[in-house]
């Protein structure tokens, strides 16, 4: 089948930034700041030194971690219709954005700091657009407890939503990241349906470059036992937490994914990763994440090479136009680099909803981001390219100078083979613009008062409910 990708890496660069990555993990080794994980990493033959907490894998541990990691992953959704298989046969799956601090508010347009009703909303909203396939716990729900706000943001996400929620941030801890699982397994039926159709998956970040933090890496492993499956989400910014050269950059990356599976697999062989990155040059003027560069599209197809040189699932990818406020607001070559990064062939893609570079999210925004990608995504659609559908046989029946409109194998494919573009999803686009941001506005209000979401059974809402509260109590908070 020809599918549509970006390729930007040869056979033999793919081999360099391998090579390299196991010469860095087997030479400089990656920081972890748990001395539980560094004994769990030590007992499965890593070289620790216990002083600087740095461990150093061999060639034939990465070997292993590969080989037995999963290559497809199920990501289970509490309305079974939503469950999604990785790797993807075709068009990435659309997340959306995730950890945004504000929010646009729908009747004064300003902006203001986000909450758990906002979460609630975005969740259902994402449950209503068929452009969107996983609810990333999208905003920061800024009026509940802190210290559990990850398990109250899968809670949230759960009861708001019938998709796949990923989690972001994942668990401030070990414990933390049980009681989630315990909380997911409520709704899923029991922690062996939990792990064969996880509801939910966790984003880990690494720190760039090359270091694991205390809480997340440990939360990491107990997620890892748990059957959840585990996103390392490498973010390197070239020239500030990465080298500044694209060869850099994406040794980095491989690096840090390669470690994070390596914990994962000695933690639990079998358990379910998914190979991610959200790596862009500095933008020398901030010093924050430049998703307009030109190269932050070459840097997701070369993180997705590699992800499948491995056999991993991948998410090493974003959608969303990202202006300062909803709307289209873009020249085009930075809307042409945002159609542009999805075709690195990532299984999963991040950000609809997304404003003000992932620090603000806005409920029309998630809807144009939908819209677009659903008239986009069309173009990775499948190709035969075979003996049958070269079609000399047609064009011989056809002969030379004639119209192939009126022939029967005409009109038997051409509704498989031409692409048609929805209108009502092409009126949005005009880029530069917000004009249609009131008509948005009125389809966002409309869908959250239309829309249901098919509830949880009102005893596990109780037990769940329980569950948070006497977790809150364990913390003293």
């Amino acid at each position: 089948m020809a599918i549509a990708q970006l390729k930007f890496l040869s056979k033999d660069e793919e081999g360099i930034v391998h090579e390299q990555s196991l010469k860095s993990l087997a030479t400089l080794g990656v920081n972890v700041k748990n001395d539980k994980v560094l004994k769990m990493l030590g007992d499965a033959g890593a070289t620790i030194d216990e002083g600087t907490g740095i461990a150093k894998f061999s060639e034939d541990m990465v070997n292993a971690a590969v080989k037995n990691a999963p290559k497809s992953i199920v990501l289970g959704a509490r309305n079974p219709k939503h469950d999604k298989k990785l790797p993807v046969e075709t068009y990435s799956l659309l997340a959306t954005t995730g950890l945004a601090v504000y929010t646009t508010d729908l009747d004064t347009g300003e902006n203001r700091p986000s909450t758990d009703a906002d979460l609630a909303n975005f969740s259902k909203l994402a449950d209503a657009m068929d452009g969107v396939d996983v609810n990333w716990t999208t905003v920061t729900a800024t009026d509940v407890n802190q210290e559990t706000l990850a398990i109250r943001s899968l809670w949230t996400a759960l009861k708001n939503g019938g998709k796949h929620v990923q989690v972001v941030p994942a668990a401030r801890d070990g414990k933390d990241a049980r009681k989630q699982a315990e909380l997911a397994a409520l709704v899923a039926g029991g922690e062996d349906e939990l792990r064969r159709r996880p509801l939910f998956s966790v984003i880990c970040c690494p720190i760039a470059p090359l270091s694991f933090d205390t809480g997340p890496v440990d939360a990491q492993v107990e997620f890892a036992r748990a059957g959840i499956p585990v996103v390392c989400m490498s973010m390197s910014l070239s020239g500030l937490s990465a080298p500044v050269t694209m060869g850099g950059t994406l040794v980095n990356i491989n690096t840090e994914n390669l470690a994070s599976l390596v914990i994962s697999q000695t933690a639990a062989a079998g358990a379910p990763f998914i190979y991610s990155s959200e790596s862009a040059p500095m933008d020398v003027k901030t010093g924050m994440m430049d998703y307009a560069s030109l190269m932050f599209p070459l840097i997701c197809a070369g993180a997705s090479q590699m992800a499948k040189r491995y056999g991993l699932p991948t998410m090493v990818s974003s959608w969303g136009v990202e202006t300062k406020s909803p709307g289209l607001l873009l020249p085009f070559s930075d809307v042409f680099l945002c159609a542009v990064s999805p075709l690195s062939g990532s299984d999963m893609i991040s950000g609809a909803g997304s404003i003000d570079s992932a620090k603000g999210a806005s409920l029309e925004q998630m809807v144009i981001d939908s819209y677009m990608w659903e008239d986009i995504r069309t173009v990775m659609k499948k190709y035969e390219i075979t003996e049958e559908t070269a079609a000399l046989d047609v064009v011989e029946e056809v002969g030379h100078g004639n119209s192939f409109l009126n022939n029967v194998h005409t009109a038997r494919n051409f509704k498989n083979e031409l692409i048609f573009r929805d209108p009502e999803k092409k009126k949005w686009q005009a880029t530069m613009s917000d004009k249609m941001v009131p008509e948005v506005r009125e389809l966002v209000l409309r869908i959250l008062k239309e829309h249901k979401v098919p509830p949880i059974d009102p005893e596990v809402l109780r037990k769940g409910d329980e569950l948070i509260a006497n977790y809150e109590k364990e913390l003293g908070v």
